[in-house]
């Protein structure tokens, strides 16, 4: 073998970061039970955490049409490969939703200084991070001097198990039909509410046969509940990582040395404990 090239072989693996040790007991949150969705589907169970300090009124209607029944039995009728899959529609059909109004657009949000936000990266007088398990874009706050209510816009972004929802041409007719993604997608961000995250059960996600739309489409949501609502002796017991704890930091760093220039929100995993 050629010396340059062990030299650059070399050079690379001085480059890697590696591993950090496993996260301790205080690394790990407990989501609150009454914003978290708990979806039995045909390819497995998906949990999701919803973050109604981005989109308070998505987030009820998801609860609210969970906790009636309405998602129970709903197929997944469109599906793309490397980018979403669709559900939520009582006619299986993408035409279809509630007898509840539409819902008013909430693409974006009013960060506040104080606001649970862990910041990963700061491009271009942006400021990226996580809120919850949600990737999150955002103003830098220092922009929040010239605003009236000491606040920054921010959103949700579109990376792999972000859940978003489905609307037709206006911006405020979201009312029933969600998706769940199944890579990153980030032409989606500020175009479509964005409410909450797979925490677990990705695969089952990206394993639901594809279509647009779907032939005779198979796979569905079988049941979907509010984590609190389920029986204490059935609920699993659920924890994700915190990013405001000392180990997702340390991730963070490590993920940002390793890609460099390419660092993006999408590259970080949110580790979960289901029991």
């Amino acid at each position: 073998m050629r010396r340059d090239i062990l030299i650059l072989a070399a050079a690379v693996l001085a480059c890697a970061s590696p591993a950090l040790a496993a996260p301790g007991g205080a690394d790990w949150r407990a989501p609150n039970a009454d914003d978290v969705l708990v979806i039995e589907t045909s390819r497995g169970r998906v949990i999701v955490e919803l973050v109604p300090e981005v989109a308070p009124g998505h987030v009820a209607r998801l609860k609210e049409l969970a906790r009636k029944g309405a998602y129970d039995g709903r197929t997944f009728f469109r599906v793309i490969d490397r980018f979403m899959a669709q559900t939520g529609d009582p006619q299986d059909t993408g035409e279809g939703g509630t007898d509840l109004p539409d819902l008013k657009a909430e693409f974006t949000f009013r960060r506040a200084a104080d606001a649970p936000f862990a910041i990963a990266s700061s491009p271009w007088g942006t400021e990226e991070g996580f809120l919850k398990s949600l990737p999150v874009v955002s103003q830098a706050m220092s922009w929040s001097e010239m605003t009236a209510d000491g606040k920054v816009a921010a959103w949700g972004s579109y990376c792999p198990g972000v859940v978003g929802m489905a609307r037709d041409d206006n911006p405020d007719s979201a009312n029933s039909q969600f998706f769940l993604m199944r890579q990153p997608y980030l032409s989606l961000d500020k175009r479509y509410t964005a409410f909450g995250r797979v925490i677990s059960g990705l695969e089952a996600i990206r394993a639901i046969k594809t279509g647009e739309p779907v032939a005779a489409p198979q796979d569905r949501m079988d049941r979907v509940r509010v984590l609190a609502d389920i029986p204490a002796s059935e609920r699993p017991a659920v924890r994700v990582i915190d990013p405001a704890g000392p180990w997702f930091k340390g991730e963070i760093e490590r993920l940002r040395k390793e890609k460099g220039a390419d660092f993006s929100l999408c590259d970080v995993n949110i580790p979960v404990k289901v029991e």
